[in-house]
């Protein structure tokens, strides 16, 4: 007996509901990343192939901050996360730092090259199923780096590990000039007290037309214990509806600057200021609504030359 046969419209429904089924510990692992959290980070360079100048292999460094790490976007397919950085001055001082977007099966994202250089990556839909693409923006919400890769629950472990090309590390991108690329292994390992990222950096130094030159490896291993909700109130009360707002119309400037865009450059400073100065600028002017919008895309779009 032949089995009757799925209406096209309702196979068409089964098919889409199968390619964008996900596991339902995925989204329940990035969220998993919001909250208040200890952080401390860890780096040293594990090897070296400078001998002779003062960039041979340091002891590592240590340094421990409270941040706190809210989701301000969310939906099946896209968890957008903000980070607050609690500063231990004893006056309560929050100021904004970086945001992770997660993306479900998202086929393009923005890949750093050199040099405040970043180059649209466009894949199959088959390359990524099952991924999910962490992007990591500055203060600023300029792009940083970006990768694709599944969530993985194996051997009791449940982990997200991904390698891709990034500018140096704020830590040293004042003090090193013998690299121009961090090429980071990212892994984010959960524990019971809250999680892991762990990082295998090669630093490297690229020039046009010429083969990568290994400088240094790095071993990072940065800890986020979760700590009391109340350990962080004072950035839930830094980020108000004014905030909000704000910085919901800076991320729109930026997507619409970049939408059509094949590759960008960032200047890092326009009438000698960095970005984030200069929005902080705009921001105490307290413009609403056409005006902001339009003020937004204008500055930003001073720092940025784009190929379309």
């Amino acid at each position: 007996m032949k089995k009757p046969k799925l209406p096209l419209f309702l196979a068409g429904l089964l098919l889409a509901a199968s390619a964008q089924a996900q596991s339902p510990s995925d989204q329940q692992a990035i969220k998993q990343l919001c909250g208040c959290f200890a952080v401390t980070f860890n780096y040293a360079e594990t090897f070296s192939t400078d001998t002779v100048t003062k960039h041979f292999a340091k002891p590592r460094k240590t340094a421990s901050v409270v941040e706190y790490a809210f989701p301000i976007e969310e939906s099946p397919q896209k968890i957008v996360i903000q980070h607050l950085l609690v500063i231990p001055d004893g006056k309560g001082t929050v100021i904004k730092h970086w945001r992770e977007d997660w993306e479900y099966e998202q086929t393009s994202w923005w890949n750093f090259t050199n040099d405040q250089e970043w180059t649209k990556v466009t894949v199959p839909k088959a390359a990524v199923k099952g991924q999910w693409v962490q992007t990591v923006w500055e203060v600023d919400d300029a792009p940083r780096y970006a990768g694709s890769s599944n969530w993985v629950n194996t051997n009791k472990q449940l982990f997200w590990l991904n390698t891709t090309d990034a500018p140096l590390p704020r830590r040293e991108f004042t003090k090193r000039s013998d690299y121009n690329i961090l090429q980071r292994s990212n892994k984010i390992v959960f524990t019971g007290q809250g999680y892991n990222h762990e990082q295998d950096n090669l630093k490297i130094l690229r020039n046009p037309g010429k083969v990568d030159q290994l400088i240094a490896e790095e071993k990072g291993f940065n800890t986020y214990i979760r700590l009391a909700d109340a350990d962080c109130a004072q950035a839930r009360k830094y980020w108000s509806v004014a905030a909000q707002d704000f910085w919901t119309d800076t991320r729109e400037a930026w997507s619409l600057l970049m939408q059509d865009a094949k590759r960008i450059k960032l200047h890092k400073k326009v009438n000698g200021l960095l970005l984030y100065q200069a929005l902080d600028g705009l921001y105490e002017q307290n413009l609403t609504g056409v005006k902001r919008k339009e003020a937004l895309l204008k500055m930003i779009g001073t720092y940025i030359e784009r190929e379309v």
